[in-house]
């Protein structure tokens, strides 16, 4: 008998995870992608002799990309490795705060004790409040569908019903954090994960809390290479195992069959048709809908709703050294109610926004000359709707350059030797993310992580869904996490 196959619509890593799960389940497997180059959102640029990660820059959850080699067979050292980081971040204040958090949660504490009016013991209440989160959440709204009673038929999803009361989702994670530190200084630090998901701090649920109990308790990590390696090391895995890619190859339509309940055919590829029993989407669940499946209603509800911010990156290759700056740095606003208000209320961008410094050359000596460094410089922007964004980014980079040679006492202008920019519209254009939004939908109300959509499709047999823009959500752990729920939806079908 012939082996069931299955084509994936997109090269990001959610594909390339459903890509290699399929196959290790013994599917035969194409992969489509309509660029050149494998990666989505996880992507690279070389420009100048500077290296840098397009996207994503903080590696967390690593037990996730190395369960893909372990249920392959294969030893995730012998494709790709990683270092966890002895520093995670260091924060910059216009009144002259600066913070290192280390790896250490009581070094950290005890620092923030000592620089600040918040104490070690409330960071420790905190972080024990957002392990409790982790402890209710992680199994039944992470790691399985939410859109399948079996999932409720569990023992630990009874005992996380029970405790739902725990997650702190009936406050904003704004009024959380201001209740937790006397420091509003603190309460801004980490009102900033709420961005790590594309949300509003003073509108999403203190459920977000749970972030940095993945930073701190599972550590925040660097590939030796890069991000971007972990691209290569998945695809090189995927390719072992069978798995064909076809860049640059658009795929036009999803087709399924028309008697009785439609079930999954295979796609259309420049007029050409390819055939399949399973279809795994990791294409903007958006764009899946308008653009690939003709005839098949969609949901609107799930459509319309408020899509997560979005980013404007400046890849700054730099001649010159700034000992103050680590790999991950922060250098937050004044006024950081009124930033998030810029953007999710005026859908512009603040004079004033906080600014997030990648610079992988402090660890990686190879992603710029010597004397140089590589800055990936991102704030936070809405969505694009329609903006003016020729007069935005000429706006936020001089807003930008003169915040932190305030804060650096530095002209960082004349160090800048080349650029490149990223803005919603390229990357709506380049990753295929609608309006440019990174995340999909926003998680700007409690019920959020009931609100994005299933990783099946309830109208058309075996065709998935999987990506940041659906359940459950953004980032390169929950990523992953969609293809791994795909992969327990699809175990019975294969012959």
């Amino acid at each position: 008998m012939p082996k069931s196959k299955a084509i994936v619509i997109g090269a990001g890593i959610a594909g390339i995870a459903s890509a290699i799960r399929c196959a290790v389940k013994g599917y035969e497997v194409d992969v489509f992608e309509a660029h050149s180059k494998p990666g989505g959102k996880l992507g690279e640029i070389k420009v100048n002799g500077f290296r840098f990660d397009a996207g994503p820059s903080l590696f967390t959850m690593p037990q996730y990309v190395d369960e893909l080699f372990k249920i392959a067979g294969k030893n995730p050292e012998d494709y790709f490795s990683y270092t966890k980081l002895n520093e995670i971040c260091r924060y910059f204040y216009e009144d002259g705060l600066k913070l290192k958090a280390t790896a250490d949660l009581n070094n950290f504490a005890k620092e923030i004790e000592e620089k600040t009016n918040s104490t070690a013991a409330e960071v420790q209440k905190y972080f024990k409040k957002s392990e409790t989160i982790y402890q209710v959440t992680h199994r039944v709204f992470l790691e399985r569908s939410l859109h399948k009673l079996k999932s409720y038929l569990h023992w630990d999803t009874l005992k996380s019903i029970f405790r739902f009361g725990q997650i702190d989702a009936f406050r904003t994670q704004a009024k959380a954090n201001h209740a937790f530190f006397k420091d509003e200084r603190i309460s801004q630090l980490f009102n900033r994960y709420a961005t790590y998901n594309g949300s509003d701090p003073y509108q999403a649920p203190a459920t977000l809390n749970v972030i940095p109990h993945f930073e701190y308790h599972f550590g925040a990590f660097l590939p030796k290479n890069g991000m971007y390696s972990i691209i290569i090391a998945l695809v090189k895995l995927a390719e072992e195992l069978g798995v064909r890619f076809h860049y640059s190859q658009k795929v036009e339509e999803i087709l399924y069959s028309n008697n009785g309940k439609p079930e999954v055919q295979g796609v259309k590829v420049n007029d050409k048709v390819y055939k399949a029993d399973t279809v795994i989407s990791n294409l903007d669940i958006w764009f899946t809908y308008k653009n690939l499946l003709k005839n098949i209603p969609e949901p609107k509800k799930l459509l319309s709703q408020e899509r997560s911010s979005s980013a404007l990156i400046f890849y700054w290759g730099m001649d010159g050294n700034y000992s103050d700056l680590g790999l991950h740095n922060i250098f937050f606003s004044k006024d950081y109610q009124g930033e998030f208000n810029a953007i999710w209320k005026d859908k512009t961008i603040s004079n004033d926004p906080t600014i997030y410094i990648n610079i992988t050359s402090k660890h990686i000596r190879n992603d710029a000359p010597a004397n140089g460094e590589n800055w990936f410089v991102m704030i936070n922007v809405p969505a694009n709707n329609g903006q003016n964004w020729e007069q935005l980014i000429s706006e936020a980079r001089a807003n930008i350059i003169k915040k932190l040679g305030r804060v650096l006492n530095r002209n960082i202008e004349k160090d800048i030797i080349c650029e490149q920019i990223l803005d919603p519209r390229s990357i709506e254009s380049k990753t295929g993310s609608y309006q440019g939004s990174l995340y999909g939908n926003s998680s700007n109300n409690q019920f959020s992580a009931f609100l994005r959509h299933s990783n099946f499709s309830s109208q058309v047999k075996n065709l998935y869904f999987c990506g940041g823009s659906v359940h459950p959500g953004g980032g390169i752990p929950l990523a992953l996490l969609s293809a791994k729920i795909i992969d327990d939806g699809i175990g019975s079908i294969v012959h």
